[in-house]
């Protein structure tokens, strides 16, 4: 397997759409629940826990593109390899492979359930799954310009939603921010920790880095989308914290969702069962970059050709979210997702950078030296 890619020019993409592919991978079904989840270790301080959180993230994208900046155009699987010698970096490849795949699944799981239980409650997990999965398939088999096309239009189709949330925001309470600054730093970090599933998704920065053209611009954008993603976040737990009372939380399961039930219009006595429908143009962007990414690292890693592992990738996914449909089932899988993601995404990077920077120090010296 080669360490650099040799790219197309018909494959390739500017810099620019990293900030709606870091965005459409990130805010998905996550951002529903995630004040929930915060709320439980971080309190009344959610708010600071996400900051914490945003923080942290620029530092693993910093550290990314140091990794991806020390050669001419690899992707973490080819970096894998050279670091680690092809066998255990294969096998670090296929972790992240199996990474992406539980990944994808646990989208289309929590999805589903939210369908499922808001507006059909007698639709079965495989007509959903199958109609979820054939938009999924048509996008990714056009190739990556398609896939960033179909990010792209859909981000561009669904912020509006949150314009709608001006009801809540007017019923909010200031009361139920205080006392603020009462939590640990150790409930913060514990706080911070909880936006993991919502955050995951910087990973596509190590997989999608070789089909940027002007490879010197993608700092910026992929800042700008892990500060949109963080604001929007940000923006719903506070909405969330000053809506609903401390009691409230631990009976909502999705909280953000739950605040567009406060919004009606005389043409529509359930606005919330059309922003479940809408919400579909926030989860297909997650779902078409993880695909993309599962098909092009089995490429890369076992040269199986990329619509192969689409076909049966979608068949296995519908297999398994068929089985695996009960609400303790779903919470198993995100709960995998949220231990892997924390190490591969938010860890690994950290850990690898030293030993990049060693290796091709190591190497420069070598060279140096003939």
């Amino acid at each position: 397997m080669k360490v650099n890619l040799t790219i197309k020019p018909g494959q390739s993409i500017r810099a620019f759409y990293l900030i709606f592919i870091i965005v459409g991978i990130q805010v998905g079904v996550g951002i529903l629940g995630v004040p929930r989840y915060i709320f439980a270790v971080a309190h009344q301080d959610a708010w600071v826990s996400i900051i914490i959180a945003f923080a942290y993230m620029l530092i693993v994208t910093w550290a990314m593109f140091i990794i991806l900046n020390k050669y001419e155009n690899a992707d973490i699987f080819g970096i894998q390899v050279d670091i680690f010698g092809r066998w255990i970096g294969k096998l670090l490849g296929t972790i992240y492979l199996l990474f992406f795949m539980v990944e994808f699944l646990s989208v289309l799981l929590n999805y589903i359930e939210i369908v499922q239980v808001f507006i059909f409650p007698t639709i079965t997990t495989f007509i959903m799954g199958l109609l979820l999965l054939l938009l999924v398939i048509y996008s990714v088999q056009g190739g990556i310009r398609v896939v960033v096309g179909t990010v792209f239009i859909f981000s561009l189709l669904s912020p509006w939603i949150f314009l709608l949330l001006y009801d809540p925001i007017s019923r909010m309470e200031v009361t139920h921010f205080f006392p603020m600054f009462d939590a640990s730093f150790t409930e913060l970090l514990k706080g911070a920790r909880s936006t993991i599933y919502t955050f995951l998704g910087l990973e596509i920065i190590f997989v999608i880095y070789p089909f940027i053209d002007n490879k010197k611009d993608a700092k910026l954008p992929s800042y700008i989308g892990i500060s949109i993603s963080a604001l929007l976040v940000l923006s719903t737990t506070i909405i969330s914290l000053g809506y609903f009372s401390p009691n409230d939380f631990n009976l909502i399961t999705w909280p953000v969702l739950s605040l567009f039930k406060s919004v009606s219009f005389s043409f529509m006595e359930r606005f919330d069962y059309f922003i479940i429908a809408e919400w579909m143009m926030v989860t297909i962007p997650t779902m078409v970059l993880l695909m993309w990414m599962i098909t092009h690292g089995a490429k890369r890693l076992y040269a199986i050709p990329e619509n192969t592992t689409l076909y049966v990738v979608s068949i296995l996914s519908l297999i398994v979210c068929t089985v695996l449909n009960r609400d303790f089932e779903i919470r198993k899988v995100s709960d995998i997702v949220n231990v892997m993601g924390f190490w591969i995404v938010f860890i690994y990077p950290l850990l690898l950078l030293p030993i990049v920077l060693f290796k091709k120090r190591r190497q420069k010296t070598k060279g140096s030296t003939k």
